[in-house]
């Protein structure tokens, strides 16, 4: 619609302002030092709610770090669109690996660079940024509501019981997230599926203090050596991962469905230059694509013992500690893999170590229908401002709290992200593309608009 586009272009230097401004805010969810940030980050996120149309906003306490919620209720007989996105974000560490500050946003070559620039500020504030140019045109066609959480990137341990309690408050026809990629802005996708999850972490345990490697070493075991063997052996010479049971519930996808994964346009070489590898690694038997979305995997997040300041300390250390995390696919249950990595991790370890596993977060892998009236009102969106029929896709990250939206609250989700898979999410120089952002901004209206007709209709 045009007045859309007309409100977007004379507020366009506001809306990229008032999301940097969110950018300065370090609301690390995982460190409580930021927590006094993080609370004001809630703060900011409500006001931005309020002038942007919604006819109330308020800041949700949790047992942990707060939930922002805003809504706009131009008709209770018409659909109401529920909006969920998260404004805490991921530790900067290493903050010397950044080529400006994570919390100091700075523009280069069209791309925002920031710690939350795409994960998940950027994302999420488009959606708000959509609200107002919707109400301040008087054109919003549904009602719309919105949830902004602070502890998605540390398991939303606290959204459960949100739900459970506002059930009414958050009764509508469908939730929809933008906290995910797009192929490219060239061949733009919805992503219809994304794996669970099941986060590990690991403690192996020597001698009962740290030692002189010179007196010591070669006559007692070296944490830190038997853990790296230990999860070496998490994979075979396949690179399948070898906990037992750990495959039982995996979904098998048929030929036809692989080939339609594989279908997406991908060049591998492109792939490896852009990543500074020489040669992709993987399960055996399944290309790029498939190891990335339906498949499984086991990957160590932070490994650490012993000495690691500057110089030298010959030191045999007294433990040596992991983060592990694991992405499920249908079927699989994060308890489940949970419990048997705990078993089988505790019965590989050798008697001159003690080793304790502690499971943290999790959630289970989802798939969205791409025949639902939400999923082709996502595409009609995509396809007006696109110029072109987005691509579906299976997304290799998680998101747990969409089983969850399903579980308590029996909705379901389209996931409309604008993000790229090479914005550096969770790592040093995380970027947002301001195209993206603005083109986000553009389309979204378009959802509600073709999901209402469609429910209306």
């Amino acid at each position: 619609m045009q007045a859309w586009k007309d409100y977007q272009n004379e507020h366009k230097d506001r809306f990229l302002e008032e999301l940097l401004g969110l950018l300065r805010i370090p609301s690390v969810s995982a460190d409580s030092k930021y927590k006094g940030d993080v609370a004001k980050c809630a703060d900011a996120v409500k006001e931005h709610m309020l002038k942007a149309g919604c006819d109330s906003a308020e800041i949700c306490p949790t047992a942990g770090h707060p939930i922002v919620y805003g809504e706009k209720i131009i008709d209770p007989k018409l659909p109401t669109v529920l909006v969920y996105g998260h404004y805490d974000v991921q530790p900067a560490d290493p903050i010397n690996l950044w080529t400006s500050g994570p919390f100091d946003p700075q523009i280069r070559d069209g791309k925002i660079y920031a710690r939350g620039a795409c994960d998940d500020k950027g994302q999420m504030f488009m959606h708000i940024k959509a609200l107002e140019v919707m109400a301040k045109t008087n054109t919003l066609p549904c009602n719309v509501k919105i949830m902004i959480e602070g502890e998605e990137e540390v398991g939303s341990s606290n959204l459960g019981k949100f739900l459970e309690d506002n059930k009414q408050k958050l009764k509508a026809d469908i939730v929809l997230v933008s906290d995910t990629s797009m192929i490219s802005m060239e061949h733009p996708s919805i992503e219809s599926g994304l794996r669970g999850l099941a986060y590990m972490e690991v403690e192996v345990t020597g001698p009962n203090r740290d030692l002189h490697s010179g007196v010591y070493g070669g006559a007692v075991a070296n944490p830190a050596t038997i853990l790296c063997q230990m999860i070496a052996s998490l994979h075979d010479e396949n690179n399948h991962i070898t906990i037992p049971g750990f495959y039982d519930k995996v979904q098998e996808l048929t030929d036809a469905e692989r080939k339609a994964i594989n279908s997406a346009p991908f060049d591998l070489g492109e792939y490896k230059k852009e990543l500074g590898v020489k040669s992709e690694w993987g399960e055996k038997g399944y290309t790029t694509l498939e190891r990335t979305g339906i498949r499984p995997t086991l990957e160590v997040n932070g490994i650490w013992g012993g000495y690691i300041g500057e110089g030298a300390k010959t030191v045999l250390p007294s433990k040596a500690n992991a983060k592990i995390s694991m992405r499920l696919v249908p079927n699989q249950v994060s308890g489940e893999i949970s419990d048997l990595f705990k078993k089988h991790f505790e019965s590989i370890a050798p008697d001159y170590v003690t080793v304790k596993v502690t499971a943290h977060h999790g959630g289970e892998a989802v798939v969205t229908p791409t025949d639902s009236v939400a999923y082709k009102a996502a595409a009609k969106a995509i396809q007006t401002t696109f110029g072109k029929d987005p691509i579906p896709t299976r997304g290799g990250g998680s998101i747990p709290i969409v089983a969850l939206f399903e579980k308590t609250l029996g909705l379901k989700t389209v996931l409309l992200g604008f993000g790229l898979d090479n914005d550096n999410i969770h790592s040093p120089d995380e970027k947002y593309d301001v195209f993206n952002y603005y083109k986000g901004i553009e389309t979204l209206p378009y959802f509600h608009k073709f999901f209402a007709e469609a429910l209306v209709s």
